[in-house]
């Protein structure tokens, strides 16, 4: 069990708890803090103290005081009032994904939110109550606001839920499970709808994601490298540790253990080429990059999943601070960064698949003995290079931008959800590129038997070929390119 507000999550626990193989609970402790701090939000509500967003209205409206009698309506707007996303829904991973990281901040106590609230929300998770969030409108500051606020209209029997793939309204389903729309009181609309839970959940996404394309990386370029005759020297340890990054040497490490006992590249130890071309000796220096500014995202995604993001944050009976914790600007840089290192995994892997169709060092042009009548891989490279153009244009920073929103109080804007959703749709094309990779470095060790390579290039080579035959004469590749992204996605290669 998971224990919301106390332990602390990881990629891995949200992952595990969004599958439901491991359950998220709250304990006597969590319970308590959740208590005490929602009594001091009504302490403050019922004081003459101007407090924001207890007792005032919100943004610009800072200076409107709120009376006690109007606290429900005021928090119920502001719900309705800031679910204005457009756009193509995100998947459902990703908004219980953001439920989950919201209760686990709820659950700290420094938000002020009623227990009942924070239960429904885990009510929601456990019987897969996922509601529709669309997935542009936010600038992340103030948080999340616009994803956010979709997010949690069902509990006040508004917005939509999934049922299966169809959308429906959310009171159909609050009335199957016997479930009445609860009525929000000080603070709480506040406390659902600032926070980075929009950018974080696809922070984790993507992490997820990322750990196993790195890994991948390695093992198509060192089949294309087999398939090459290329060199291992490049990867000795000694090499690596006169410039010991973290991300090179693993690489190199990994790289190692890839041709271990691989009789093709002992075959060719003495040959007279001198160097191999930047994408094959460069893999360590060019992954380990990526691998770093993975890390880098992890630790700062890692802090981000144990930390209060809402706003104001409750101190004490009559302090109630409002700050900027809300700020998406730590995780927006660093996705950006992510964004770049995974686009790079792809750029460089398009490289080793052009260098595996030239002809050279007994390969056949195009990879097919009979060209001419046969185009061979010609084309799946276009389809690489068109990948790898799109996802340099997904790489323009989003949190280099700005635009001033809510009449200028929220006058600096990161603009991380934008950050977030890039890093995703690079990791997507990623995928692609890995796999039409793959099905080129098997295509060349072909012409390298009867040579053999290391166990686990033999596993993954045959993983390959259970999908996808040797081309001998031109056929429909899209079908084969199809069944080996879907591999990728399905996480069926062996990566270590």
């Amino acid at each position: 069990m998971f224990v919301y507000g106390t332990d602390r999550l990881t990629v891995e626990k949200v992952m595990a708890i969004a599958k439901g193989s491991l359950k998220g609970v709250l304990t006597d402790y969590s319970i308590s803090k959740i208590n005490e701090s929602r009594r001091k939000v009504e302490v403050m509500a019922n004081s003459n103290k101007p407090i924001y967003g207890i007792n005032t209205g919100f943004g610009p409206l800072c200076d409107v005081k709120i009376s006690p009698d109007e606290t429900s309506l005021l928090q119920k707007n502001l719900l309705l009032t800031h679910a204005v996303g457009v756009g193509n829904p995100i998947s459902k991973d990703l908004s219980k994904i953001m439920m989950i990281c919201k209760v686990h901040a709820l659950c700290k106590g420094f938000s002020g939110i009623r227990l009942e609230v924070v239960e429904r929300i885990i009510f929601f998770i456990e019987n897969n109550l996922i509601p529709v969030v669309p997935e542009q409108g936010s600038v992340g500051a103030s948080g999340d606001l616009a994803p956010l606020s979709h997010l949690f209209l069902p509990l006040i029997g508004e917005g939509e839920f999934w049922l299966g793939e169809e959308v429906v309204p959310a009171k159909t389903l609050l009335e199957k499970h016997d479930l009445k729309p609860i009525e929000l009181q000080a603070k709480e609309g506040l406390a659902l709808i600032n926070g980075t839970q929009f950018i974080l959940a696809h922070a984790i996404t993507g992490l997820y994601k990322m750990a196993y394309l790195l890994d991948l990386a390695d093992v198509a370029g060192a089949m294309s490298l087999e398939g090459y005759q290329g060199s291992e020297s490049p990867f000795k340890e000694l090499l690596h540790s006169i410039r010991p990054f973290k991300g090179n040497l693993e690489v190199a490490r990994r790289m190692r253990m890839l041709f271990k006992n691989s009789k093709n590249i002992k075959s060719h130890k003495n040959c007279a080429r001198v160097q191999d071309p930047y994408s094959m000796r460069c893999i360590p220096q060019v992954h380990g990059a990526s691998r770093n500014a993975y890390y880098h995202l992890k630790e700062l995604t890692d802090i981000e999943m144990n930390s209060v993001t809402d706003n104001p944050i409750v101190l004490s009976d009559t302090e109630a601070i409002s700050g900027g914790n809300f700020h998406g600007q730590p995780l927006a840089m660093a996705l950006d960064y992510g964004s770049i290192a995974a686009s790079e995994l792809g750029n460089i892997s398009d490289r080793r698949c052009y260098l595996l169709i030239e002809g050279k060092y007994g390969l056949p042009r195009l990879l097919t003995a009979s060209g001419g009548l046969n185009s061979g891989f010609m084309i799946p490279q276009y389809t690489t290079a068109a990948l790898v153009s799109e996802n340099k244009s997904l790489c323009f920073p989003p949190s280099a931008d700005s635009i001033p929103t809510s009449l200028g109080q929220e006058d600096h804007v990161s603009m991380g959800s934008i950050s977030g959703r890039q890093f995703n749709q690079i990791l997507g094309n990623i995928e692609k590129i890995l796999a039409i990779e793959l099905m080129y470095a098997a295509q060349a060790m072909e012409f390298r038997r009867p040579n053999t390579f290391s166990d686990i290039i033999e596993k993954n080579f045959r993983i390959i070929r259970s999908k996808v035959a040797k081309l001998e004469e031109d056929r429909l590749l899209k079908n084969d390119i199809d069944a080996l992204v879907a591999l990728v996605k399905n996480r069926a290669f062996i990566v270590n």
